[in-house]
């Protein structure tokens, strides 16, 4: 059932591992199986004692020996010389005759392959991989090739035989369950170190007190014992530190690491055997992979794809992601939010109803040329189930950047506080990329509520004006104040619309400082032909009351530039000396360095950049209108919550809720009834109409949240707030 690997020849000698034959890949296992574990195509292995021993006592695991490596398609294949010691898998260009290191030189060294003789490496490693936050995988469409996925680089290897290929995979997980950053806290033990502390000084100065001998030894003997204590408490420490390390180490592998490879790899539906199927990495050098020699594309529903930690400390992840009955919460996304009170909201939309039918944009919009956009009446089929007021909060999904601001400016770090003000003015364009429609014009008097408890956050926005159409906006959340107001002017140029945002937005935290940006230039593209899009450019300045400023530069996309979305920036103080720099994209991430980010393209060819916030995973059921997780949220009723809204909230809104029901009929009569009651919001307004909830600041001429909202929230007393939703007549 079983063959030993020490009859292979050359391939694995001296590892005495078993491999089934009818396994995909072996599956090796330090813990007991777990009931329903071994399958006929997946059965735990174990090493041999000798084998088991070597890992045990923490043995080098030192192997070389050639594999051929995918370059490019203009290089093809090319064979390396990878060497696999310390936990570290190098790789090096082969040199024939002199001038490289022998193969197979270092008496320990264990060789796999037949191709070594007379092979010379190069001195100088051409690349390196840890194997801590490494995986690897197995090809089922040839029985030689295999991969090797690291936070920067996916290597696609292919050996000279089956045997080969087998003994290098077994050589791989048996090196990184020795130096696996999560069998840390199962292997590392606490260093006895030759520490010895003298009492010869405080003997000398016992004399010098005249003292007794017996004295002074007891005296030594406290001091002895103190010490003896103190090292027992400093060793408890560390085998905690060690028991949170591991802990933490799914946070540390796949969130820091993914959003260093940019989302390389996804990893669902573990099953039982702790086999789990591989769904899609995206890397640069991956997208050559199951590529046969002549490059043809072969596409693997079902890979076999394994971790080897999940193998082989599987106990001690089950004992350690529980620390003192307290889950670990990852503070960078969800900072104190095991203190907030969590809120059950809705993941999907309702299913529709009717059938949409398709409408052509051209027909509708083609005599609007140089128009103002907002003033051309469009089918509810150009929009989706929100309202600008509701897309105002959408722009503080990521508001824990500003409760980290709030945290960074109280502990004294007023460089980071504003270096998050910028991650979080940047993450508000995240979710405009494929958002095909447009969100509903307000009513004037319309308003919208989100009290998000869960976030910490509460917010309140009203139209205040119809002509020019403006928003005004009040967000309170923990240790900070946000608000602002926007005018949007739009003009439709036949092949694309250009948005220009005017006004402020302010950020004001507890202790006093305040920064104010202003929104850059939108413009969609390909409204007749081609793919629609969205695109941000121009500038943006954070300017701050008191130490720091900002600069943020969205570049413009162009038809030959091929990393489009890019924003740079740096941060400078009073002086004029530049204190920082940033670098991402606007639909992606932003970092920040001490490096100059105008030398380089992307945060990937900076050295030391430091991740400041990562756009959430896309949402499992985005429908046509492409909403996040988040946006989902935005327009729910949620249980009780009905009761509590003013009549003018957008939620309330007919048309709206209509549209996200998918009654596209219901939807188009009532978007076109509450349209010819808007066209009376300017006489309206002509008459001394007046915000409720904001007043106009005599200076400068913004609007302010004046209070007084949740307040009548809470009394339910809503008698002054106009039915603008219902039936009216024309006079």
């Amino acid at each position: 059932m079983t063959q030993s690997m020490s009859g292979r020849g050359g391939s694995g000698r001296g590892y005495g591992l078993h491999h089934h034959h009818h396994s995909a890949l072996c599956c090796l296992s330090a813990a007991p199986p777990l009931p329903g574990d071994a399958t006929p195509t997946t059965r735990p292995m174990t090493p041999d004692p000798a084998a088991a021993a070597a890992a045990a006592s923490g043995a080098a695991v030192a192997v070389e020996g050639v594999l051929h490596k995918w370059t490019n398609y203009g290089r093809g294949w090319r064979e390396r010389w990878f060497s696999l010691r310390d936990g570290v898998l190098s790789y090096s260009k082969i040199r024939a005759g002199a001038g490289g290191a022998a193969a197979g030189e270092d008496g320990e060294v264990r060789l796999i392959g037949s191709r070594i003789g007379g092979a010379r490496r190069t001195e100088k490693p051409a690349g390196v991989v840890s194997l801590k936050v490494s995986a690897f995988r197995e090809s089922k469409s040839d029985d030689r090739r295999f991969y090797i996925f690291s936070p920067t680089k996916t290597l696609h290897l292919k050996t000279d035989s089956k045997d080969d290929r087998v003994a290098w995979i077994e050589a791989l997980i048996l090196a990184r369950s020795v130096y696996s950053l999560g069998s840390l806290s199962g292997r590392v033990t606490f260093v006895q170190c030759n520490v010895s502390i003298s009492t010869a000084r405080l003997r000398d100065r016992m004399y010098q007190e005249g003292l007794n001998e017996n004295l002074i030894q007891e005296c030594e003997q406290i001091v002895l014992s103190e010490f003896s204590s103190y090292r027992k408490h400093l060793k408890r420490r560390y085998e905690d530190y060690l028991s949170l390390f591991g802990s933490c180490r799914h946070h540390f592998e796949e969130g820091k690491d993914a959003s260093i490879t940019q989302g390389a790899l996804t990893i669902n539906d573990f099953s039982s055997s702790r086999h789990g199927n591989f769904s899609e990495y995206s890397t640069t050098e991956s997208d050559e992979c199951e590529k046969n020699d002549g490059g043809e594309l072969i596409c693997e529903e079902e890979s076999t794809f394994f971790d080897s930690v999940d193998y082989f400390i599987e106990s001690d992840i089950r004992s350690s992601t529980m620390l003192s009955g307290q889950e670990v919460v990852d503070t960078q996304t969800q900072d104190s939010s095991d203190r907030l009170p969590q809120v059950r909201r809705r993941t999907r939309l309702p299913e529709p109803t009717e059938k949409e039918k398709g409408i052509s944009l051209w027909s509708i919009i083609k005599d609007s040329v140089g128009k103002d956009l907002t003033r051309v009446c469009l089918p509810v089929y150009f929009n989706e189930p929100l309202s600008s007021l509701q897309k105002c909060f959408e722009d503080l999904e990521y508001s824990y950047l500003l409760d980290q601001a709030y945290q960074n400016g109280k502990m004294g770090n007023s460089l980071m506080r504003i270096l998050k003000v910028a991650a979080f003015a940047v993450s508000g364009y995240a979710s405009s990329v494929a958002r095909p429609c447009k969100p509903f014009n307000p009513l004037l008097g319309e308003t919208y509520e989100a009290d998000y408890p869960d976030r910490g956050v509460r917010f309140f926005a009203e139209k205040v004006s119809h002509h020019p159409m403006l928003i005004a906006c009040h967000c309170e959340g923990k240790g900070w104040k946000f608000w602002g107001d926007s005018n949007v002017k739009s003009k439709f140029w036949g092949q694309s619309i250009q948005v220009e945002p005017v006004g402020i937005l302010t950020v004001e935290f507890d202790d006093g400082e305040i920064f104010q940006w202003n929104k850059v230039t939108t413009t969609i593209h390909n409204l007749i032909l081609g793919k629609l899009y969205c695109s941000h450019h121009g500038t943006m300045h954070i300017k701050g009351n008191r130490q720091y400023s900002c600069k943020l530069k969205f570049k413009e996309p162009s038809l030959l530039d091929r990393n489009p979305h890019i924003v740079q920036g740096f941060v400078e103080d009073n002086d004029g000396n530049r204190a920082s720099f940033l670098i991402g994209k606007w639909d992606e991430s932003m970092y920040y360095s001490n490096s100059d980010t105008f030398k380089v393209r992307s945060a990937d060819q900076l050295k030391g950049a430091s991740l400041l916030w990562e756009k959430n995973k896309p949402a499992p059921n985005p429908t046509r209108y492409n909403l996040s997780s988040f946006a989902i949220t935005l327009n729910e009723l949620t249980p009780g919550l009905q009761e509590k809204l003013p009549p003018t909230d957008s939620r309330l809104r007919p048309d709206q809720r209509h549209l996200e029901n998918g009654e596209y009929e219901k939807a188009n009569a009532e978007k076109l009834r509450l349209e010819r009651r808007q066209r009376m919001s300017t006489k309206l307004q002509d008459n001394g109409w007046k915000p409720r909830w904001f007043e106009q600041d005599t200076e400068d001429g913004t609007y302010r949240y004046k209070g007084g909202y949740w307040e009548t929230r809470d009394e339910g007393r809503w008698d002054g707030c106009l039915d603008i939703f219902g039936e009216f007549t024309e006079t």
